[in-house]
């Protein structure tokens, strides 16, 4: 069997986007647990659309994903000699020639084919121009394309996803293969540079089928083994309809700011047409590589739902450990203005004590975020949900904070275990269970209705600014 060479093509007209992204792994996945090769390949053949910026950004979403390659990356512009190449061996072989149809003539009789309700299919009429005629109008300098002859038939192949498909090929029209312009149509491109980059594996969304029949005539016209062909469906929003900007953030970029884990995304991904088996839903990306199937990728479409991004993205939060997190979450604590990188470094194992607790209640790095405000200003303000929830009966609320500021700043060592004895005592002595004490007090220490354990809030927070904060909530409720 030849080793696996699987590409990755996406055009440079935009940002890499969630269903090119899953594209791109599956293809990595397949590389990677068959002992093969992914490749990349840049389909910049659109100038007009194609943007540098649009290059970079594909870029930076793969390093972002881990989804690295293997060898230099193609351009497919810089291939355009080989493109016309091989649309000159097709015409030589007799397997294309030359139309000389402009585009007003096409669109006449198209729009006659539609006024008789008919489907309009290119009628040959310049296949059968004698060839002094042919090449009367070449030396005249007449503009021509060349059109691949279909032959009769039909035209099929086993998909690795959706079984044997196949086409008539009397529904294919011969298709233009080199404008007139000489540039190539998008078909042969892909043909002429999958045979190049010896791909063995396309593997695709299935909105390419259509093209497959096609591709397929090309490559037997060029004397080419066929590859392997694996179409991925659809990915569809919670509404049913295809993945797009109504939805929501479709670009890979985006999830980065939004604080999601690469690895978490390509969990998200991999389960978006694709099985483990066994109810498997939480995988490491070693984990996902040592799975992989291609027997396991599935025929329907896939929905993408945010709320489950967000809970993988969670699962994997608490996967790491304090340290693993810290280079991720320090950036965004930075840019939020909480505290600076020297400040955090002088207090690190308080820092990763902290992480250690915000961790396991969040579900990105924003929440993280959110959540480390408290523990990393000097002063708070109250989530006014919190405040009208738990502060109701506000002159009992500030005498129960000041019964507790005083049993806790006659606890000895501040450790977790002296700090629970002394408020359960106070809770037990006023009849009280113990969340009817935990949570005003929650409140006044960091402002929220949630967070890390209340005695591992107190040895956060330490003696002085709990105490404080205790003292400044009651000050909040008096006024």
């Amino acid at each position: 069997m030849p080793v696996p060479r699987l590409r990755f093509a996406p055009s440079p007209t935009g940002y890499l986007h969630v269903g090119g992204a899953r594209t791109a792994l599956f293809n990595w996945l397949y590389a990677r647990h068959y002992g093969g090769q992914f490749l990349l390949r840049i389909e910049d053949t659109d100038k007009a659309r194609s943007t540098d910026e649009s290059t970079r950004a594909i870029f930076e979403g793969l390093v972002w994903l881990g989804l690295t390659w293997d060898e230099e990356v193609v351009y497919q512009g810089a291939n355009l000699p080989r493109h016309q190449a091989d649309a000159r061996r097709l015409l030589d072989a007799g397997a294309a020639y030359r139309c000389f149809c402009t585009r007003e003539e096409l669109d006449q009789r198209r729009a006659e084919a539609e006024a008789r309700k008919e489907p309009f299919k290119y009628d040959r009429r310049c296949d059968a121009l004698p060839r002094d005629e042919v090449q009367r109008r070449v030396s005249a300098g007449t503009p021509f394309t060349i059109r691949f002859r279909v032959p009769e038939g039909s035209t099929g192949w086993d998909d690795l996803v959706h079984d044997t498909i196949s086409f008539p090929n009397k529904d294919i029209e011969d298709f233009v293969i080199l404008r007139s312009d000489g540039t190539p149509i998008y078909n042969l491109a892909v043909v002429s540079d999958d045979i190049a980059m010896r791909i063995t594996i396309v593997m695709r969304g299935d909105d390419h089928i259509s093209n497959t029949p096609k591709q397929i005539l090309l490559y037997r016209a060029l004397g080419a083994e066929l590859p392997a062909f694996a179409h991925l469906p659809m990915i569809h929003g919670l509404d049913g309809k295809k993945l797009s900007k109504r939805h929501g953030a479709t670009a890979v970029g985006d999830y980065q700011h939004m604080g999601i884990l690469p690895q978490a995304m390509l969990n998200f991904l991999a389960l978006l047409g694709w099985s483990p088996g066994n109810d498997i839903e939480v995988m490491t990306v070693p984990r996902m590589v040592e799975l992989f199937s291609a027997d396991a990728l599935l025929k329907k479409a896939s929905v993408f739902d945010p709320a489950k991004l967000e809970w993988m993205n969670g699962q994997h939060l608490s996967l790491l450990t304090s340290a693993e997190l810290e280079p991720r979450v320090t950036p965004a604590i930075v840019k939020a203005g909480l505290a600076t990188e020297h400040e955090l470094a002088g207090r690190r194992e308080w820092y990763l004590m902290l992480l250690d607790q915000l961790k396991v209640r969040s579900r990105t790095i924003d929440d993280i975020v959110r959540q480390a405000g408290p523990y990393l200003r000097d002063e708070i303000a109250y989530d006014p949900a919190a405040e009208a929830k738990q502060w109701k009966d506000r002159p009992a609320t500030a005498e129960l904070l000041r019964a507790t500021r005083d049993a806790l700043a006659a606890v000895g060592p501040w450790e977790p275990a002296p700090l629970e004895e002394s408020l359960r005592a106070l809770a037990e002595a006023r009849g009280l269970g113990g969340g009817k004490l935990f949570q005003p007090l929650r409140v006044a220490l960091t402002g929220l209705a949630v967070s890390p354990g209340i005695f591992d809030v107190l040895v956060l927070l330490g003696r002085e600014r709990s105490l404080a904060r205790v003292d400044a909530a009651i000050r909040h409720l008096a006024s």
